[in-house]
């Protein structure tokens, strides 16, 4: 039973400080745009990595 006198006070401030940590997220737009930044890497500028024909000649 002297355990709940430690185990009620250390929730009560875990749960306290997750949901200020939760608001503080909230507040700062953390979950305003969750699809752009996965669909951002199939938009990516590869074209200088792609090899032509200029650069095959080059070896010559």
């Amino acid at each position: 039973m002297d355990i709940l006198l430690l185990l009620i006070p250390v929730t009560l401030l875990l749960l306290t400080v997750s949901g200020v940590l939760f608001w503080w997220t909230v507040k700062s737009g953390q979950y305003d745009d969750l699809d752009s930044p996965a669909q951002r890497i199939l938009f990516d500028d590869d074209e200088h990595m792609i090899p032509t024909s200029k650069d095959k000649n080059d070896d010559d």
